[in-house]
């Protein structure tokens, strides 16, 4: 036995840190953290495109390995997800997006049939988001200043970015100066969770103000094995850590937020998930719930590369002399690469249905990017990347147990891209970008796009390329969704409470029944947000006044 606590957090990802500092500092609650991974202080996840030294291999990822994709000619492909506190927050490319009202509106028309209903919509999630926010250049209605997470304008923006901005301009989309405003449709440059040159992560924004707090116990390399359950109810976590394995009870609830992927294993290996599953693998089942690891959503990614035919982006910034000098630069006048993501400029785009809702979206990377298994493809040189992603797919995947040993990693089939309305959005998407690179002012710096061949843009040739290229946008989410009372499919009510089992939450991106049009780290802290709410008041404790009392990190 470890101790006994209030609340336990499973995962100190994006949510998970949210919800332990809301729950420890405004709940006054006493409160166990435990994350499987490595402390999130290390000078390259600090810079913010520090992340490009490690995403092909670094203690501060775990690497899952799809199965076997049949659709994409037996494929497989790399999910990487943080191993680090902070989780996504601290392994991302920072960019901050929440999506769009419509997403919002839509869950909470999807979990009206709830008897205990928590509402859903845009104006329920939207005082979620401006309380957390600390923008430096908006304040309005659907922008918040003195937030603890540091939002700000990109530090520096690479020519490349530029020029990809003014061609797509240049192709009829209207420049957009905030792409979590009004609308999302355009072209333009994303705000970052970052601020003069250093990340601000969900550690360093929630946590870091907590460090002196006493009701707050954060336990790292501690890998939790199962949810102790007793009587129906969630009393306790099983983990193991350095000194072997070990029980912390609590008193009050267990909030889960290991992520999409290994969210939903730690319920089934606590006998929570689908009957027959779990038999097989001679668990014992305590909440039929056939709905976890079902409906795996991920934003499906694919790249445009070309060349360039000058010394333009982002190539080798990072080694030798220039990384010397970017360095000096940055100590010496905080200013230079060192204060950008790597990633400054994007766009959202309906290519069949310019007015529509966007149906991709894009980011620009001043470098030859592709996966770890696609590398070799293109030569070692100075060029750029256009990423496409179909910001509202309709495919789903899975996630199971490989067995009931917790040290397995689980089975992932996402099914990127296999329903055809994703392909076809992709594949017009794809076909609307490789126009960019031939658009000036972007037309007079590349030396030819490499992949896909420009010379044929048939839907077969561009299907093709799809399948072969097709990735993560590092976004999985749903497999333990909130769901009306009547889904049979739902894991949680709308309150984010796991059905069957009293005192057990999830709080992370697996609790979303759809995916929203953008980027999900924003929306996993939010979700946070909303759970450590939903506690404190449940329990009749001491609730925000008129914005959250967290500090800045220093």
């Amino acid at each position: 036995m470890t101790g006994t606590f209030d609340h336990i957090v499973i995962g100190g990802g994006s949510a998970g840190c949210v919800a332990a500092a809301r729950l420890a500092a405004d709940g006054g609650a006493r409160v166990l953290l435990l994350e499987a991974g490595h402390s999130n202080r290390h000078p390259l996840l600090d810079m913010p495109p520090g992340i490009f030294k490690m995403i092909n291999g670094s203690k501060y990822m775990r690497y899952h390995r799809t199965t076997p994709q049949a659709h994409l000619d037996g494929r497989a492909h790399d999910i990487p997800q943080g191993h680090v506190l902070g989780g996504g927050s601290s392994v991302n490319a920072q960019v901050y997006m929440r999506g769009r009202p419509s997403d919002y509106d839509a869950w909470n028309e999807i979990l009206r049939g709830n008897n205990d209903h928590m509402g859903w919509g845009w104006a329920d999630v939207l005082e979620h988001f401006r309380r957390m926010e600390g923008n430096n250049r908006l304040n309005n209605d659907r922008h918040g200043t003195d937030g603890p997470l540091l939002v700000s304008d990109p530090g520096h923006i690479n020519e490349f970015s530029r020029w990809f901005v003014q061609a797509v301009q240049g192709l009829g989309e209207p420049f957009n100066p905030d792409f979590n405003g009004e609308s999302q449709r355009g072209v333009g440059f994303y705000q970052f969770m970052n601020r003069n040159g250093r990340r601000s992560s969900a550690a360093y924004a929630y946590l870091t103000p907590q460090r002196n707090n006493p009701n707050l116990t954060i336990r790292l390399r501690s890998e939790v094995r199962r949810i102790v359950i007793e009587n129906g109810r969630a009393v306790g976590v099983e983990f193991e850590d350095r000194g072997g394995v070990k029980t912390a009870r609590a008193q009050g609830e267990v909030i889960v937020a290991a992520g999409a992927l290994v969210t939903p294993k730690i319920l089934m290996l606590s006998g929570i998930g689908p009957a027959k599953q779990l038999a097989g693998h001679g668990i014992d089942c305590l909440a039929d719930l056939p709905g976890v690891g079902q409906n795996l959503i991920d934003h499906p990614e694919v790249p445009i590369t070309a060349t360039a035919n000058g010394p333009y982006g982002y190539y080798r910034q990072g080694v030798g002399w220039r990384m010397l000098r970017n360095g000096i630069q940055f100590k010496l006048f905080g200013s230079g690469p060192v204060t950008s993501a790597g990633v400054e400029a994007g766009a959202f785009v309906n290519p069949k249905d310019p007015d529509g809702d966007p149906t991709i979206q894009a980011f620009c990377v001043p470098i030859v990017y592709l996966d770890r298994d696609a590398l070799d493809l293109v030569d070692d040189d100075y060029g750029l990347t256009v990423t496409t992603v179909v910001v509202k797919p309709r495919s789903r995947g899975e996630v199971r147990l490989a067995s009931a040993d917790p040290k397995a990693m689980p089975v992932v089939s996402p099914n990127l891209l296999k329903d055809p309305a994703d392909m076809a959005e992709m594949v017009e998407g794809q076909r609307f970008f490789v126009r960019a690179f031939s658009q000036k002012p972007l037309a007079d710096r590349i030396r030819q796009v490499v992949i896909p061949s420009p010379g044929d843009l048939s839907d077969e040739a561009l299907a093709a390329h799809c399948r072969r290229f097709v990735k993560t946008n590092y976004h999985p989410a749903g497999t333990a969704k909130m769901g009306a009372d009547g889904d049979r499919m739902a894991v949680l009510d709308s309150r984010m409470r796991v059905r069957g089992i009293d005192g057990l939450w999830v709080c992370d991106m697996s609790a979303v029944p759809d995916i929203n049009a953008g980027n999900t780290n924003a929306p996993a802290m939010m979700l946070g947000d909303r759970c450590a709410d939903a506690i404190i008041k449940a329990n009749g404790l001491a609730t925000l006044q008129n914005g959250s009392p967290l500090n800045h990190p220093t």
